[in-house]
């Protein structure tokens, strides 16, 4: 029993469509999970090291200094403003890295859907 010529066509075209996908589409890498996490703890590293280089820094100044508790006080004050500066840094580092890739995937999106037409 013949196909009807149509049918044989859509069938042969959702073949090709579903051979396309399947080179184009890359499977999810495990390395940029890893990524995710270890960039999360490197900003969580930041905020905590910051504060307690402060803390250490202005009990060395109290020590040296006998201004005890203002060493501590100013140090806390100016490690945390440091460590939120860093912390900031790092994730506008990694958002614009984030839409750079996206725009990449969108640019091979169209280029795809460009090839097909």
């Amino acid at each position: 029993m013949a196909l009807d010529p149509r049918e044989e066509a859509l069938r042969s075209l959702d073949e090709r469509a579903r051979a396309l996908k399947a080179r184009t589409t890359r499977p999810p890498s495990p390395v940029g999970e890893m990524t995710a996490t270890s960039q999360a703890y490197r900003i969580l590293a930041e905020l905590l090291g910051g504060v307690l280089l402060g803390i250490a820094l202005g009990a060395v100044v109290d020590w040296l200094a006998h201004t005890t508790p203002w060493g501590v006080i100013s140090g806390v004050l100016l490690g945390f403003a440091l460590s939120i500066y860093m912390a900031r840094r790092t994730a506008n580092r990694l958002m614009a890295q984030a839409e750079a890739e996206e725009a990449a995937r969108r640019a091979q999106a169209s280029n795809a859907g460009e090839d097909q037409e």
